[in-house]
């Protein structure tokens, strides 16, 4: 049986028994593996298709809440839509405010401290209200939550590798459909001629230059003002439109010629409308990955500059 060693033992096996030490590491981490898979899989949990299936047919709902950040509440999307379409039951989804946020490898993030606030919920809202999978969304208080979106932070899923968009699946072991659309608006077509680009200060691929832009006459950026005061410095003549809300942003992505952005909330969009997008990829932390039509990711500037021109190449 496992026995977990204090911070003393521990540093005695790691300077007197290499092997033995290794071993232990080995078993520690089998151990936290095994708790987390215990705490995920216990029986009141709604966390197998079974059981979820089963609560549906008796209570007519499924309620659940996210807590941010905005990107993994889009990426979540296509599991909540999974769960409805084999239950066929109303689907209430709460938002989760002021959960703190650690950050780490980055420089700053435009909430601050922590992953979702009352501005950005409300922005998020006029974005998740119409889609016709999601009978409400609101703010959470003190409702009867159903399942937790959040237990993939538990520590048990690696979050810097795979795919986002699987990350509640894993904990509901429901599939998603990740290659066909699971966002729909109506696309906002003053923009059809219009590259939009969105990049963050997170997650980006730092041997990439976008100088080569400045050939393209008709770009437009979605972001925070920080965002766009940093890219214009490359691209000048790049114009900054700014959104009252996100159905707003996804009506543009939506209308644009094609979205080009790195692995920030506008790039979940783009992925959840499945327009034309181009992913700048960090050699960091590799977690979002295009699926279906249209989605192409790079490493290399020359892989970026050949995939702008072929698709701005394109008849709209």
């Amino acid at each position: 049986m496992f026995k977990k060693r204090n911070l003393v033992s521990r540093l005695w096996l790691k300077h007197t028994d290499r092997t033995l030490y290794k071993q232990y590491k080995w078993e520690l981490k089998n151990q936290k593996q095994l708790q987390f898979a215990n705490f995920i899989t216990e029986a009141e949990k709604l966390t197998s298709p079974a059981k979820i299936k089963k609560y549906a047919e008796e209570n007519g709902k499924i309620r659940l809440s996210h807590s941010g950040n905005a990107g993994d509440i889009i990426y979540a999307l296509p599991t909540i839509e999974a769960i409805r379409r084999f239950t066929n039951a109303r689907i209430e989804l709460y938002l989760r405010l002021g959960q703190p946020l650690i950050l780490s490898g980055y420089n700053s993030h435009p909430l601050g401290n922590v992953m979702l606030n009352q501005k950005m919920a409300d922005m998020l809202i006029e974005l998740l209200r119409p889609q016709s999978y999601i009978d409400f969304v609101g703010i959470h208080s003190d409702q009867t939550i159903d399942i937790d979106l959040d237990y993939f932070r538990a520590g048990g899923i690696p979050l810097d590798k795979g795919n986002i968009a699987r990350w509640c699946s894993y904990l509901t072991g429901v599939n998603p459909t990740l290659w066909k659309p699971w966002l729909t608006v109506e696309p906002d077509t003053t923009f059809a001629n219009t590259i939009v680009m969105a990049r963050s200060e997170r997650y980006r691929n730092y041997t990439i230059n976008y100088k080569f832009m400045n050939q393209y006459s008709d770009i437009a950026f979605i972001g925070v003002e920080s965002e766009y005061n940093d890219i214009r410095k490359t691209i000048p003549h790049i114009r900054w439109v700014q959104v009252e809300d996100f159905m707003q942003m996804a009506r543009i992505i939506a209308g644009a010629k094609f979205f080009m952005g790195n692995q920030s909330f506008p790039y979940s969009i783009a992925e959840g409308l499945k327009v034309p997008r181009i992913l700048e990829t960090s050699f960091e932390v590799i977690n979002v990955v295009p699926e279906g039509n249209d989605g192409f990711d790079f490493f290399f500037q020359e892989h970026l500059e050949s995939l702008v021109s072929t698709l701005n190449s394109r008849k709209k």
